[in-house]
């Protein structure tokens, strides 16, 4: 027994880490419902990165120093895409339920081995498109209730959040100026572009984020503290430790977890109650995203 616990426990200390990410994130999207509201994303967004980018500057200073210029091209380039990224998927966010939220974005899993093929002319494996098929099937379940109403605005924009998220992960993967950079910098130059983004449209988008941030009771900055330390800066410092302690498919697995938490926090704290049909489409989302998880091919391990 003494030999079965040594083998077990740092494996258990080294995933334990990696599912704390899974589940903050998973409770991201109950927060950012809690947070924000429809005239007050952008600026929500300004203040919750910009309260990481001080933070991880420092620590990256000397790493952005030595970056050329077609890497902070790159970079820029891919900040854009994750300021589209969060963008549509706080808007989605607060126009739905974090239930249907946290599992509909799960279909960048999918979309992502798919888009991949594509773009590599090779066709998935039977079972992947069997996945694929069951998750949208189970999206389709959940946001429309069993064809009982149309998918609504919030869904839209999340599943938009789904599509520009494989964007993002293919960019990276396949963008030939950010290959070999340092992770690091590169997060902390997509990060600042991302967060110029929400700054050129707050003028536009409802509160600035002056007012926003006046207007914040105490509760309600513990929660942005949460999103800002939390879901950004300890789950991107847990990334990069995690790429060193396990292996990738590991992360992948632990990280894949996020829907399963999103939609408990949905139901146990944000009070969801999906009908039957939506229910069975939650299960189908899960079963499915996690069944393509494990028979797509290695893009989905940068997810």
């Amino acid at each position: 027994m003494a030999v079965v616990s040594l083998d077990v426990r740092p494996r258990f200390a080294r995933d334990l880490p990696l599912l704390a990410v899974a589940v903050v994130w998973g409770s991201s999207f109950l927060v950012v419902k809690r947070v924000a509201g429809p005239e007050t994303v952008v600026a929500v967004l300004v203040l919750r990165f910009g309260l990481v980018l001080p933070v991880l500057g420092a620590v990256a200073w000397r790493r952005l120093r030595g970056l050329s210029a077609a890497q902070w091209a790159g970079g820029a380039l891919l900040g854009v895409v994750l300021g589209a990224v969060f963008l549509l998927e706080t808007y989605g966010a607060v126009h739905t339920s974090a239930t249907n939220a946290g599992l509909v974005i799960s279909l960048t899993m999918v979309f992502t081995p798919l888009a991949e093929a594509a773009l590599r002319r090779s066709a998935p494996s039977g079972a992947f498109l069997a996945a694929a098929a069951l998750s949208v099937l189970g999206v389709a379940l959940l946001t429309g209730d069993g064809g009982l109403r149309a998918p609504s605005a919030g869904d839209l924009l999340v599943l938009g959040a789904a599509g520009a998220r494989t964007v993002n992960v293919l960019a990276t993967a396949r963008l030939r100026a950010v290959r070999g950079v340092d992770a690091l910098a590169l997060t902390w130059v997509q990060l600042a572009f991302a967060t110029a983004v929400f700054v050129l449209a707050s003028p536009f988008a409802g509160r600035s984020p002056l007012s926003v941030a006046g207007s914040l009771d105490a509760a309600r900055w513990g929660l942005l503290l949460y999103l800002s330390l939390l879901c950004t800066l300890f789950a991107f410092f847990v990334q990069l430790w995690a790429v060193r302690a396990t292996s990738p498919s590991r992360v992948s697995l632990l990280l894949g977890t996020e829907p399963l938490w999103a939609a408990l926090c949905g139901v146990l704290l944000a009070g969801d109650r999906p009908g039957p049909f939506a229910l069975l489409g939650a299960v189908a989302v899960l079963a499915g995203t996690e069944w393509g998880r494990r028979r797509a091919p290695g893009v989905l391990e940068s997810l």
